[in-house]
């Protein structure tokens, strides 16, 4: 059963996107949901949630979708009130939980640096979907 703590969104072109707003809902997303073509974003340097953008089979993100995830990464982080932000991404294949690490912990590889403003509160509110609809 999944924690609390998870939200879903919807970018622009249906990409679909979750994010855990908690160390168990992190771990939660990064481990079990997070699939091998997807990709995860987190803020660079501090605290925030694991945010997944789906990829399926076909299809391949472009650039504004891919800032788009990164700036929900850095809105679910303490980075919120800052101006431009360094948000690690990387594929789902490439993020792993050591044994023995704290919930919420991760190592990854093959990082890409994306440089963003974090999205607006009004950006993600619109952005937001319920899972279940």
């Amino acid at each position: 059963m999944a924690p609390p703590g998870i939200l879903h969104y919807e970018l622009p072109d249906a990409w679909p996107v979750i994010a855990g707003t908690t160390a168990a809902a992190n771990d939660h997303v990064s481990t079990r949901l997070t699939r091998q073509r997807d990709r995860w974003f987190h803020v660079r340097g501090m605290p925030g949630a694991h945010v997944v953008l789906r990829v399926d089979d076909g299809r391949e993100p472009d650039r504004a979708t891919l800032e788009r995830a990164a700036a929900l990464a850095a809105y679910h982080s303490k980075a919120r009130a800052g101006g431009v932000v360094a948000v690690s991404m990387t594929e789902g294949r490439h993020v792993t939980k050591p044994r023995g690490v704290k919930p919420g912990t991760v190592e990854i590889r093959k990082e890409t640096v994306l440089k963003v403003r974090p999205a607006t509160e009004a950006d993600a509110t619109a952005m937001r979907r319920d899972p279940a609809g």
